[in-house]
């Protein structure tokens, strides 16, 4: 997982497909390696450290579930 401070209000889009090179976060990579996936785009309500995923198996997108 990606350890990332988030700021509450600002927009975010995480990586669903896994080939970002800007991991965790969408770098519009999936449009050629992966056409039929996309960020998942999500505001969190209050600033706050996060794990994100990085495995891309979590049960919680975007944020870690210890799946991996």
């Amino acid at each position: 997982p990606f350890p990332v401070e988030l700021k509450a209000g600002k927009k975010y889009a995480w990586c669903a497909c896994g080939h970002s090179r800007s991991q965790p976060f969408c770098d519009g990579a999936h449009k050629k390696a992966a056409p039929g996936i996309s960020p998942l785009r999500f505001t969190p309500e209050e600033d706050k450290t996060a794990w994100l995923c990085g495995c891309k198996r979590t049960r919680s997108p975007p944020y870690c579930d210890g799946t991996h």
